[in-house]
């Protein structure tokens, strides 16, 4: 096959430098120092005979020819990555692959103890690795670069496959002595009570509950701003605050914490928790493995709490 003198590798550095429109940052991603990342660039503007990225006023921009390659060199490097790990049968048993899973520490504590423990029964050589969300998630599944991301459905991108994991809901969780919450908590008391709450990434994305509530018309007040789920409930004890958070964490917690959980007092839409992979990766015999630990997991999950059960 003649690729016309093209050194494949440099297309790994030239997916980074579409994506991030910058030398010195395309250098750190992959370990190359800016003279070499520029001496690779120069090749590759002789070779494609253009000049891939230039100055426009104060910052850097993609040439149409640039925009153009985006997408095909995606493509191929996912085909290659797919080529390089493929064999004739995939043995769990003796397979060294490593796993890359980008999804919430809600989804992480609630599922991955089990995930694990059944990988190392039957894969004790294969790897995990378990990245938070970030601020655009769908991204580094676009890019190859996680096998799995792990969101509520109505976040995904709609070009991959996915597949249902589990539903769950919201709850209240209160500090089990809260002399001032009892049995049930109403929406007034609900609304005029200090809470714990969350955001997300550097942008600070309120969580769904906080958007559904504030278009809804209602306020509530925030006195305390976690960063992860599974902050929310230590939070709240020996307060009179509560935290609104997924049922079934709630559920988790409630069993090794001094608290109780209760209903919400206003109607919130259920949450379905989704897996969605690459669709290059859909034949892959061990993603397909994988898949099935993950989906496995997400149904015992929703058989030992169901969405309606309450404290």
């Amino acid at each position: 096959m003649d690729f016309r003198g093209l050194d494949l590798n440099l297309l790994v550095m030239l997916d980074v430098l579409l994506e991030e429109k910058n030398i010195t940052r395309t250098g750190e991603r992959i370990h190359l120092s800016q003279s070499a990342t520029s001496g690779a660039l120069s090749r590759l503007r002789y070779y494609f005979k253009d000049e891939l990225l230039v100055q426009v006023g104060n910052r850097m921009v993609l040439t149409p020819l640039a925009e153009d390659l985006i997408q095909p060199v995606k493509d191929l490097l996912m085909q290659a990555s797919l080529v390089a790990h493929r064999t004739s049968a995939f043995d769990p048993a003796t397979s060294t692959r490593r796993f890359k899973i980008e999804l919430s520490d809600y989804v992480a504590t609630l599922l991955m103890p089990t995930v694990i423990r059944n990988v190392y029964r039957e894969a004790p050589s294969v790897q995990i690795e378990l990245l938070g969300l970030t601020d655009a998630p769908n991204e580094l599944l676009e890019r190859g670069e996680v096998d799995f991301l792990i969101l509520p459905e109505d976040y995904l991108a709609g070009s991959h496959p996915s597949a249902k994991m589990f539903v769950d809901e919201y709850a209240c969780v209160v500090w089990k002595d809260n002399p001032e919450v009892g049995r049930k908590v109403s929406l007034e008391q609900y609304l005029r009570t200090g809470h714990v709450s969350i955001l997300f990434g550097k942008q600070r994305s309120q969580s769904f509950d906080d958007m559904f509530l504030s278009r809804s018309g209602f306020t509530r007040r925030v006195e305390v701003v976690a960063m992860s789920y599974s902050l929310m409930p230590h939070l709240v004890i020996g307060t009179s605050r509560i935290a609104t958070m997924h049922r079934k964490l709630a559920h988790y917690y409630t069993r090794h914490l001094p608290l109780r959980m209760l209903d919400m007092p206003i109607s919130m839409p259920k949450i379905v928790e989704t897996v969605q992979w690459h669709q290059y990766r859909d034949k892959d015999p061990a993603h397909r493995w994988f898949r099935g630990l993950l989906l496995r997991a997400g149904q015992e999950l929703n058989a030992a709490v169901p969405s309606s059960q309450t404290a």
